[in-house]
């Protein structure tokens, strides 16, 4: 029986590798953009074949939002909505047959990164004279990168994934253990970890951590604003985001059977990669009048058009996932959510959680709908029905048809950053500083001054953090390297000009500090439930807190908790189903 599940998607997968073709702004003349000497000029497959691999992203790229924000926190069924779709509402068991709950289109992105790394493979080999190294070892690396992600979603959403590194160019017998391993999230988070950083044969021993730029490859000519290719850049998942989330992962895990020590190393590299990778956007002069990468007063006017601009927000995206209408490039985000025709509206908001989240004292302190800018996002009201206003607000000119369903949905952006960043310093016990980053932003203060009031800098020139700000710049405060910053840090709460949701700073024993950084990752939680609704990314850090807080399983009632009051008068009823199925019940049929 262990043909059964791969059987199908192989299969699948074989005829749409076989008929893959890109269109659109996927396509492009490559005599035209490339100079006569580019290796790519001759051998489209190079590109063509990573920007199949893209169309495999954008087919998945929504799933997980219907995946686990419909058993998690959020949403709930229309009256319009799937058999399919209440079936995952209701935590049901068995899940055959249901195409929402099907893993295939995340192994499809693992089959066409395979196939795409054997084939670069083989060209190398066959053809050296005409590779250009440093650009192949950079598609490899990306390449990389996307098939760690989709494994990382893979074991977020149902805890366990089939890894495998063979191209598939026919049918296998799937009994070799030693090429096709069924992991638990555990060993895909050490499998994911040493992927990136070392690569394996399937990469020739690249690892993930190159960048590349399709924008200079293939159109320098052209000015960067008016360039179509710099949307291609948005969309490989960074290295620093992947491996951040997967130390979190680590750290959860090994923290949850009380090895501290051992947890520790994985959070401070998540700390210093988010900081490397906020400072360098921080730190430009030019980015400081526009708040890029940073919480500020900036924020709030602009909140909305996160979504719904017509491309990525350039001050928030690290990585997303683009459409385009009018090239026939679609998610499923409106026809799920809007009321208006065409869509189905098959999924809304639940009101009564919305309200009691967002605007209650108790779960959002300081909330009054004068700063809070993130429930009007949350909550739409169009002719007495209640809809996600994330993907299409009222009023929004930018997406001026209900059908025009190309929203882009982000993979990683800034905002996600600052929570990495905070939940890696509050388990280093780091608290301070994980504060100041939640709640109301670093000051000047927080760097050593002298006896004159000045800042003492060190060597690089920026100011000498205080004990505990390792790490950090003084070009996030308003004294920054060049003068007066214009929007400085305000942190996640107040960029929005609410109250310091609680957080623990002092202790005195190492069972208070222990007790510090599980409350301070309940507040985390919470305020992750107002920042990322509606995005397929609370459930899975609902997960990962509960491992982290389980003593060797999971703190299920971390999850049970926060979830099962959206079901009202089934509340108790759906506790137990919430904490023994966190994990969607996929039957892999390898048995």
């Amino acid at each position: 029986m262990k043909q059964n599940m791969i059987y199908r998607i192989f299969a699948a997968s074989l005829l749409v590798l076989s008929m893959t073709a890109c269109s659109g702004f996927f396509e492009s003349k490559t005599d035209d953009v490339l100079s006569a000497d580019d290796y790519i000029s001759s051998q489209t497959e190079v590109y063509t074949g990573y920007l199949g691999i893209i169309t495999k992203l954008q087919a998945v790229g929504d799933k997980a939002i219907y995946l686990t924000d419909t058993r998690g926190e959020l949403l709930e069924p229309t009256e319009n909505s799937l058999p399919e779709l209440i079936a995952l509402y209701n935590y049901e068991q068995d899940l055959t047959g249901n195409g929402y709950a099907s893993p295939d289109a995340y192994y499809e992105v693992v089959i066409a990164c395979n196939d795409y790394l054997e084939n670069m493979r083989a060209f190398r080999k066959a053809r050296p004279e005409l590779v250009n190294d440093e650009r192949f070892d950079a598609l490899q690396s990306l390449t990389l990168r996307v098939k760690v992600w989709a494994y990382l979603t893979l074991a977020e959403i149902y805890g366990q994934a089939v890894w495998f590194d063979d191209p598939i160019v026919k049918i296998q017998d799937l009994t070799d253990t030693g090429r096709f391993q069924l992991m638990n999230i555990d060993q895909v988070v050490d499998r994911c970890i040493d992927f990136l950083d070392n690569g394996d044969a399937s990469t020739d021993y690249i690892n993930g951590k190159l960048d590349f730029s399709w924008y200079r490859w293939l159109d320098p000519e052209t000015a960067l604003a008016s360039s179509q290719y710099r949307y291609w850049d948005y969309m490989t998942p960074p290295f620093e985001g992947l491996m951040a989330k997967l130390c979190l992962w680590k750290g959860a895990a090994l923290q949850g059977k009380g090895d501290y020590d051992g947890a520790r190393p994985y959070y401070q590299r998540c700390a210093d990669l988010i900081l490397e990778a906020l400072n360098e956007v921080i730190s430009v002069q030019s980015n400081a009048g526009n708040g890029y990468y940073l919480p500020t007063a900036y924020v709030p006017g602009r909140y909305a058009r996160f979504w719904d601009n017509v491309e990525p927000y350039a001050t928030e995206v690290v990585c997303a996932i683009i459409y385009d209408y009018t090239r026939n490039q679609t998610n499923k985000l409106l026809y799920h959510f809007s009321s208006e025709y065409p869509n189905q509206y098959l999924l809304r908001p639940n009101v009564a959680m919305v309200e009691e989240r967002f605007e209650t004292d108790d779960n959002n302190p300081g909330f009054s709908t004068s700063v809070e800018a993130r429930n009007r996002v949350v909550l739409g009201d169009r002719e007495g029905k209640p809809y996600l206003a994330k993907y299409r607000p009222i009023g929004s000119a930018r997406r001026a048809n209900a059908y025009q369903d190309d929203v882009h949905i982000y993979l990683f952006r800034c905002f996600e950053y600052h929570f990495f960043l905070v939940e890696a310093l509050n388990n280093l016990g780091r608290f301070e500083a994980a504060d100041a980053v939640f709640n109301g932003g670093l000051a000047p203060t927080d760097f050593l001054t002298a006896a004159d009031g000045s800042m003492i800098k060190d060597s690089d020139g920026y100011g000498t953090p205080k004990p505990g700000f390792e790490g950090f710049i003084n070009d996030w405060t308003s004294v920054a390297s060049w003068g007066t910053r214009k929007y400085s840090h305000m942190g996640i709460r107040g960029c929005f000009s609410l109250k310091d949701r609680p957080f623990a700073i002092e202790y005195y024993t190492e069972a208070g500090r222990r007790a510090n950084m599980k409350a301070n990752d309940m507040a985390i939680l919470d305020e992750a439930m107002l920042e990322f609704a509606g995005e397929g990314k609370v459930y899975p850090m609902l997960i990962r807190m509960a491992k982290r807080w389980g003593n060797g399983t999971y703190d299920a009632t971390i999850i049970s908790s926060r979830v099962a009051p959206k079901y009202g008068a089934r509340a108790a009823e759906m506790k137990p189903k919430i904490e023994s199925q966190f994990f969607v019940p996929w039957d892999l049929l390898l048995e």
